[in-house]
């Protein structure tokens, strides 16, 4: 199946001069969507959790948690869970944001699988990739079903592995 011809390009989107790689047709195709979440799976070893980045992270990571059976933790923004959680500020072109996880999501020395829709310059995987650190846990490898090259994602998450299904040539 060539999933690549699932990813819609929106110009001028969200702001004039953006070529946006739009997933939604890959996900609101049931047989592309699990195709997608299967060559994801196949891609790596069976992980002790996954971790999901906010929002469409969590759109792939729940099926892939499911698959392999194991748990399910979502990266979410600043303020958006309850209890105790730890922190990541991390950079944006224009500011800082934050990310967090509840503070017992994982355990100390288990391999955990980041999962993100799309990896760009690579900031909040990277941010993702320090709160997994700062549980105890070791990132095995960071999933993406799109990449779009050229914008320094890749180098900013190493030497975590990366594995796209799809890769984009973009230029700043």
């Amino acid at each position: 199946m060539d999933l690549r011809s699932y990813i819609r390009d929106v110009p001028d989107f969200p702001r004039k001069g953006i070529l946006f790689k739009d997933i939604t047709p890959l996900i609101g195709d049931p047989a592309a969507f699990a195709e997608s979440v299967r060559q994801l799976a196949a891609r790596v070893g069976k992980p002790d959790a996954v971790v999901a980045i906010e929002s469409r992270g969590f759109i792939f990571g729940a099926p892939l948690a499911q698959l392999w059976n194991v748990p399910f933790v979502p990266a979410r923004k600043f303020g958006k869970l309850p209890g105790k959680t730890v922190r990541q500020v991390y950079s944006l072109e224009y500011g800082e944001d934050t990310l967090e996880l509840h503070a017992d999501a994982l355990k100390r020395g288990w391999e955990v699988v980041v999962v993100d829709d799309l990896l760009a310059t690579g900031g909040t995987a990277a941010a993702t990739i320090g709160l997994v650190e700062q549980l105890g846990a070791r990132v095995s490898a960071a999933l993406f079903p799109v990449e779009l090259v050229g914008l320094g994602g890749r180098a900013k998450l190493a030497p975590a592995r990366v594995e796209a299904l799809m890769a984009f040539e973009v230029r700043e």
